[in-house]
């Protein structure tokens, strides 16, 4: 990495989870979100079952089924850091596999921490890496509240080996967001007072199924996972 890559901006290792203790998530780093009734038309369940979610093999698994449960027909799971670790600005360097199975929609994404009080867009949403019903790309997007309005600004990036392990990261300053796959800069957004970046975020993870933006599910889905390797937040 040169002298001067973006990434040379923050190098103070400040909060990480490495997923090397084989079992449960570390609940001093992460909370489930479980519940059944989710946004953009989604058909899973969230649950705070090993089945869903575990730590093995010096991995972290969001695992997704196709298994009734609550009345839906798809189990998964969505962790948060918030209470755990919300922070303003710095790098965030995420190794991830991500499934490839047709109806996933798998994230690596944060939300403002205020979002409880002020509701979204107004939180602001910065999302790292999201994958959409077309396999071939990956996309990082901003959202945010413009004068009533939901403003978003997001970019592809093509994905070669989608079902390999990449390192997706953030870099996020006083003035702009950019994204990087494998250290590749394919996104920046410069940002302003008027947004809400400026503020504390925490980290989601999660693997939705269908949905607007996971579209069609394979009739013959099992199931598929994410894997995350890291993650690390420097300043």
């Amino acid at each position: 990495v040169s002298e001067t890559h973006p990434k040379k901006q923050f190098t103070n290792l400040i909060w990480s989870d490495e997923f090397n203790v084989t079992g449960a998530l570390d609940s001093s780093k992460w909370v489930h979100e479980v519940g059944d009734s989710w946004y953009n038309n989604e058909v899973q369940s969230y649950t705070s079952r090993l089945d869903n979610s575990k730590v093995e093999d010096g991995k972290l698994k969001i695992i997704a089924k196709k298994e009734s449960y609550n009345g839906n027909n798809y189990t998964s799971a969505r962790i948060i850091s918030n209470t755990k670790k919300d922070f303003t600005y710095g790098r965030v360097d995420i190794k991830a596999k991500i499934p490839g199975k047709k109806g996933t929609w798998p994230a690596l994404w944060m939300l403002g921490a205020n979002y409880s009080s002020v509701g979204w867009p107004h939180c602001g949403e910065i999302d790292i890496m999201e994958q959409f019903e077309d396999k071939s790309y990956v996309q990082s997007t901003c959202h945010w509240n413009n004068n009533g309005n939901t403003a978003s600004y997001g970019l592809p990036v093509d994905l070669s080996t989608p079902t390999e392990f990449h390192v997706y990261s953030l870099i996020w300053t006083d003035s702009s967001v950019k994204a990087l796959l494998d250290d590749v800069q394919f996104y920046s957004m410069n940002t302003n007072d008027a947004m809400p970046f400026d503020a504390n975020f925490f980290f989601i993870f999660n693997v939705a199924m269908g949905g607007t933006n996971g579209g069609a599910i394979d009739p013959n889905f099992t199931t598929d996972s994410m894997l995350v390797d890291y993650i690390r937040v420097y300043q």
